[in-house]
């Protein structure tokens, strides 16, 4: 699988590469989406603990899905795409809730996350079916306790979810 690369301060492709060779010490700026799933009473969200042979947060609790668009794809379709694939759902009522989000972040190991990274807030009326090679685990939480582990503990979640629940928070009250 290749991921789009982008240039800095510009969401503008200027080129791809394979999927393996992007997270390394020198990640550059890519295109990643990022999303959450709600019961239909917008009340509980599906998190994720992201399978231990992930090249980046191994066993890290996160948001419900995460991923990469292929060359030419839109980033709705990537994301209800990669749904599919890791979780067996179709989200409904799609909303791109933060369209500006980017962030970067650096595991122990050196390796490097470097996003240019669209949020989605779907609805599943369904529990998962994970694919094992990247969910090693999942919940339904009510959404107020996982913006309190986001502001008070955010060492618990992935550094992007940990960035991106507050601003959803403030969304949500806004």
């Amino acid at each position: 699988t290749n991921k789009t690369l982008v240039a800095p301060y510009s969401v503008r492709p200027v080129g791809t590469a394979p999927k393996a060779d992007v997270h390394t010490t020198e990640t550059p700026l890519h295109l990643a989406f990022s999303s959450y799933a709600f019961d239909p009473a917008g009340r509980k969200v599906l998190v994720t603990r992201r399978a231990l042979g992930k090249k980046t947060w191994p066993g890290v609790w996160t948001n419900t899905c995460c991923g990469h668009p292929g060359p030419g794809e839109g980033l709705q379709d990537a994301m209800v795409r990669r749904i599919g694939q890791e979780l067996g759902l179709t989200p409904e009522d799609v909303e791109l809730a933060l369209p500006e989000f980017a962030y970067t972040a650096r595991m122990a190991d050196g390796t490097m996350e470097n996003e240019f990274c669209p949020v989605f807030r779907v609805i599943v009326d369904a529990d998962p079916e994970p694919d094992p090679a990247e969910v090693a685990e999942w919940a339904w939480v009510d959404w107020a306790d996982l913006v309190v582990v986001a502001e008070r503990a955010p060492r618990l979640i992935s550094p992007w979810a940990a960035l991106q629940i507050p601003q959803l928070s403030r969304l949500s009250r806004g």
